[in-house]
């Protein structure tokens, strides 16, 4: 089905953006040396039998530059809380007084940082990856609204040259975020 170029760049404009988005997220969750309640925000909780996102249970505080606080909004839920905190990947070790959990981030081993810094290059390809898709698929699309008559050739490299454009910047978004998150890292 073809579509007007402006469709077409909107839409790849949009996917882009989302895939720019879900890297972000995937950033929030690393660990730098530093705590941080995106460390433990979306850690995901068995409540009530269903899987529910930490940020949504408690108040998720940083009272010190080396220490989370989670007040649970549910006294109740505490033990599921710890259990969700010590089975998430994060690596952290949470201390419950019975009424709020406190936890000790420590700061991270050279090994533990490199294995930080490639996961973010992972994640930052994986991203790449996604906004080459988009601009494949958009492409596609420019390409059949010209055979549709739709699009001139010279409308068509237009909009393939604007796609391209497109797919630098927001290419060049996640280098920069995983530049950013790696000297976060590395810096601590």
């Amino acid at each position: 089905m073809a579509m007007e170029p402006d469709e077409i760049t909107m839409d790849a404009e949009e996917r882009m953006e989302k895939a720019v988005e879900v890297f972000r997220g995937n950033l929030t969750g690393l660990r730098t040396g530093r705590a941080t309640p995106g460390l433990v925000d979306s850690v995901r909780v068995n409540y009530y039998g269903s899987p529910t996102p930490l940020k949504q249970m408690a108040n998720i505080s940083v009272p010190e530059p080396q220490q989370i606080v989670i007040r649970p909004f549910d006294q109740g839920t505490l033990q599921e809380i710890m259990k969700a905190i010590q089975s998430s990947d994060a690596g952290l070790a949470p201390n419950s007084d019975g009424r709020l959990i406190r936890i000790n981030v420590p700061a991270l081993s050279t090994e533990r940082r490199r294995e930080l810094t490639q996961r973010v290059s992972k994640f930052a390809e994986e991203a790449r990856v996604a906004i080459r898709n988009v601009r494949r698929d958009a492409n596609k699309n420019a390409e059949s609204s010209e055979k549709e008559k739709m699009i001139s050739e010279d409308d068509l490299k237009a909009l393939k040259d604007e796609i391209q454009e497109l797919t630098k910047k927001y290419e060049n978004q996640v280098n920069d975020f995983a530049k950013t998150k790696e000297e976060e890292i590395m810096d601590e």
